[in-house]
């Protein structure tokens, strides 16, 4: 204001006007260009919730974590664009539902007290995510005494800033978690069902009706003698506007894509590239060596059992002798050489115990060698196994004797796994993982299967360079003689296919057809109506190159009846058809006294139904009808109807009898039962109850 006052003051009322206009001008085009308000968000805020800003750093700080928690839980190094929007949208709901709970929390003066904080960290019944936290992954029993070293190394003057800090925010997210779940419990235990809700509900699944009834199908007038018109659809869109509020904004957009598929001359590449290995790895040596040497991917040579092969070799190299080779042959994207390294009967599961000693405390591996040899020779002389790995190991089994329990194939690392099966029972092993030094006991040995020892070598498939230069040229091409008005021509006339992506959300990473198309939908949230991509998208992760086109854009909130006409179409016509048809049967019942005369005025038949409960409001042979089932059960018997309006067709009936259950005497059973169904669905009603109401505006699409 003060800007705008000086030129008033200074310039004069010509110069404010031009002024202006030309801000005017600018900002609408701002707004079009980016499809939203030119006041959402600012560089630092990706949302708001209930008036609180949600801070990006903050935000992209708790993003990580749950990417990190993740790839843990799901062993996987990396996360395709569908995890990683999946993960995105979890932590999303997580802080939209921390702060509207909280508000909650802060109205109603929900607290967690010291004694309580203290026994959800090291009390009896700790919380579930210390106890996560501190299970220990070769048992996956819960670590107690794990637990008490932390909370001893954390509380010392030495202790890392950093991981007290991290500490300290995890510790804030059990004690907030606590309260939700005390504000949850405060509504759960509001809930109550009475006595007569439970006799309704029983009645309505146990009350039957049999009756008769006479229908006329909208299917038997043809859409094309159905003329609709403007006040049509007005009357349909203005009794039912409530179905179509879109909870926010979506898109839809027209796309064309080139595929750069490997090419004739890039398969024979391969095939080449694969076929020259064939022979060395006939005669090789060292298969484990080879495999790390010439595989794109290579895997470890560990003995796996039936099954746990791919079916290719599965079928194959069981019947086979050590040095045979398999292949070249194709499966999932790459060619491939398979050699049958060694095969052996060998036991189902392992059950042992072991030390583990950390070769950078002890001064090397080969201390740590040398140590575990003098535990060993301790042991063969009587020394308790337990006693010494309670004092030695780092592992967190050691508070167990070293326990690790019965295992089978792939729990362990494939030199630990090695030793355990290739043994026998009694026996010591020493051993060297990443994980340090082992001294491994077999206590058991259980079940007796065949197992191989398979060493592959693959060499994916993919286009070349010069292949996918000339998919994008393709494209780029396409693109240079496209304009909106002429995109859906062109398509036609280089015989392309038009795909089309509906309602994709701002945050979307993946749409109908493109698994990977995130700078797809950021520009199409950028776009006018009809624009079309002011670029080639490069897809790297499937080799796809598209050009798309803005079809539609659905903004949040109750949706216009332009923008549903086509989504409404068949019901308008199905309810001018009824119109019709309930003409027709009103005339028929003129004077009729039963449904055989209905039937013959309308060239109909009469269909008796038999068993009918109010709960499953569905017409044998027909589908679900729900208004004409509902208007059974509140007619009297053998009267005939008024014409009922289904979703089907139109229908006149009459009720032939009631067959009521047996009182129901003791209700509490049936109030448990909707009650504990009122409790299943709680949590996500409240949290959708809160969140209707939260004003939540959402920026992520401009971040991510």
């Amino acid at each position: 204001m003060g800007i705008m006052s000086f030129l008033r003051n200074r310039l004069g009322l010509i110069m404010v006007i031009v002024i202006g206009l030309a801000l005017f001008a600018f900002i609408i085009g701002e707004v079009v260009h980016y499809g939203s308000s030119f006041m959402n968000g600012d560089r630092t805020t990706i949302g708001e919730v209930a008036g609180e800003k949600i801070n990006y750093d903050d935000f992209s700080s708790k993003l990580e974590q749950n990417m990190q928690n993740f790839r843990q839980q799901s062993n996987q190094a990396s996360l395709n664009p569908q995890m990683v929007s999946y993960v995105q949208q979890t932590t999303w709901n997580q802080e939209i539902s921390q702060i509207i709970v909280q508000k909650q929390i802060s109205k109603l003066g929900i607290t967690v007290g010291d004694d309580e904080s203290k026994a959800l960290i090291q009390g009896s019944n700790p919380s579930p995510q210390i106890i996560q936290a501190f299970t220990n992954r070769e048992t996956g029993q819960f670590d107690r005494q794990q637990l008490a070293a932390f909370l001893g190394n954390i509380s010392s003057t030495k202790a890392d800033p950093a991981t007290k800090t991290q500490w300290a925010n995890f510790v804030n997210q059990i004690i907030e978690g606590k309260k939700s779940e005390k504000y949850l419990s405060m509504i759960r235990n509001g809930l109550y069902v009475n006595s007569l809700e439970a006799k309704e509900d029983y009645e309505a699944r146990n009350k039957i009706a049999n009756f008769k009834y006479v229908a006329l199908d909208y299917a038997s007038i043809p859409d094309n003698q159905v003329k609709l018109t403007d006040e049509d659809y007005n009357t349909y869109y203005n009794e039912h506007k409530n179905e179509f509020k879109n909870p926010e904004e979506t898109r839809s957009f027209n796309y064309v894509v080139f595929n750069a598929a490997p090419s004739k001359a890039d398969t024979a590449v391969v095939k080449e590239q694969i076929n020259k290995l064939l022979e060395s790895f006939k005669a090789s040596k060292n298969d484990s060596l080879f495999v790390a040497i010439n595989a794109n991917t290579p895997a470890p040579l560990v003995y796996q059992k039936k099954g746990q092969l791919e079916p290719k070799l599965d079928s194959v190299m069981f019947n086979a002798t050590p040095g045979f080779v398999y292949g070249p042959y194709f499966s999932n994207g790459a060619y491939k050489i398979a050699k049958l390294v060694n095969t052996e009967v060998g036991p189902d599961s392992v059950k042992a115990r072991h030390i583990l000693i950390n070769p950078a405390t002890e001064g090397g591996v080969d201390k740590a060698l040398a140590k575990a040899d003098s535990l060993k020779k301790l042991i063969q002389g009587g020394k308790s196994f337990a006693d010494l790995a309670k004092t030695n190991s780092v592992d967190g089994s050691a508070a167990k004797g070293g326990e690790l329990g019965t295992f089978a194939r792939g729990a362990m690392v494939p030199v630990f796994e090695d030793a355990v099966f290739n043994g026998k029972k009694g026996d010591y092993k020493i051993v060297t993982s990443q994980f340090g030094v082992h001294l491994i006991e077999i206590e058991d040995q259980k079940g007796s299967s065949k197992v191989v020892k398979v060493a592959v070598v693959d060499k994916a498939l993919m286009p070349s360079s010069k292949t996918q230069s000339a998919a994008y040229a393709q494209a780029q091409a396409f693109l240079s003689k496209v304009s909106g008005s002429s995109f859906d021509q062109e398509i036609k006339a280089e015989k392309l296919k038009k795909l089309t992506a509906d309602d994709v959300t701002a945050t979307a990473s993946a749409v109908a057809g493109l698994e990977n198309a995130r700078d797809v939908v950021k520009w199409a949230f950028g776009a006018k109506k009809g624009d079309v991509s002011n670029q080639v998208f490069e897809l790297n992760l499937t080799n796809q190159y598209v050009v798309a086109q803005l079809q539609a854009i659905k903004p949040k909130g109750i949706l216009p009846l332009d923008l549903v006409k086509k989504q409404i179409e068949p019901a308008v016509r199905n309810q001018v058809k009824a119109k019709q048809l309930e003409d027709k049967l009103n005339n028929a019942l003129k004077g009729a006294s039963d449904l055989d005369k209905v039937a013959a005025a309308v060239g109909g038949k009469v269909v008796p139904v038999q068993n009918v409960v109010f709960a499953n409001p569905i017409i044998p042979g027909i589908a679900q009808e729900n208004k004409v089932i509902g208007a059974i059960f509140g007619s009297p018997l053998h009267k005939v109807s008024k014409a009922i309006e289904g979703q089907n067709g139109v229908y006149v009936f009459t009720v032939d009898s009631f067959n009521n259950p047996p009182a129901l005497n003791n209700a509490l059973k049936d109030r448990q039962q909707i009650a504990q169904a009122m409790v299943q669905r709680m949590d996500t009603d409240v949290f959708n109850v809160l969140k209707d109401k939260a004003n939540i505006k959402d920026y992520r699409a401009k971040f991510f």
